[in-house]
C-alpha cells in the first residue's frame, strides 16, 4: 500500500481542522493504525500535524497547542481571580446595604456594642475552659469504667474448688 491514502488524509483533516491524530488519519486513509506505526515518515508528519491546533494557516499567525493551552490556563487564571474579587464586592456591598437600611430604620446601633465585644474573649475563655474540664472528666470516667471492667472480670472469674478435706 502507498503512503498517498494516509497522507491524502491528512492534508483534508488539516486543510478542513478536522482532529488529527493516528487514529483519525487511519480511519479516514482506511488502512490500520499499525501501517502509520511502520512508516516513521508518516508517523512524524501526523505528530506534527497533531501539535498546531487545527486551522493554523501559512498566512495567519501561528499558533501551537502549547501557546493555546498557556492561554486557557491564563484565562482560568484571570476568571477566577475576577471571581474572588466579585465575591468580595459582593460581601462589601451587602455590609454597606445593610449599614444603610439600619441606619434608616431608626432602630440605630445600639450603645452598648462596644461592651458587648468586651464581654466576648472572657466568654471565649470560659468555653475553652470548661471543654478542658469536660475532657479531664471523661478521661476519669474512662479510667473509672476500665478499673470497674477489672474489678467485674475478677469477681466472676471461675474460683478454684476446694477439695473435700
Amino acid at each position: 500500500m502507498t503512503p498517498d491514502g494516509p497522507l491524502k488524509a491528512l492534508r483534508t483533516a488539516n486543510a478542513n481542522g478536522f482532529e488529527i491524530s493516528v487514529s483519525a488519519v487511519a480511519r479516514a486513509a482506511g488502512v490500520d493504525r499499525t501501517f502509520l506505526s511502520r512508516r516513521r515518515d508518516l508517523l512524524s508528519q501526523v505528530h506534527a500535524a497533531a501539535s498546531n491546533p487545527p486551522g493554523t494557516h501559512a498566512n495567519g499567525p501561528h499558533v501551537s497547542r502549547d501557546s493555546l493551552k498557556a492561554d486557557l490556563a491564563n484565562a482560568h487564571d484571570r476568571l477566577s481571580r475576577q471571581a474572588t474579587h466579585i465575591r468580595q464586592l459582593d460581601q462589601k456591598l451587602s455590609a454597606l446595604l445593610g449599614e444603610r437600611v439600619w441606619a434608616e430604620s431608626g432602630i440605630g446601633t445600639p450603645t452598648d456594642i462596644e461592651e458587648l465585644r468586651r464581654r466576648i474573649t472572657p466568654l471565649e475563655q470560659q468555653v475553652v475552659d470548661l471543654t478542658d474540664q469536660l475532657e479531664e472528666r471523661d478521661q476519669d470516667l474512662d479510667a473509672a469504667r476500665a478499673a470497674n471492667h477489672e474489678l467485674m472480670s475478677r469477681l466472676n472469674a471461675p474460683r478454684p474448688r476446694a477439695s473435700p478435706r
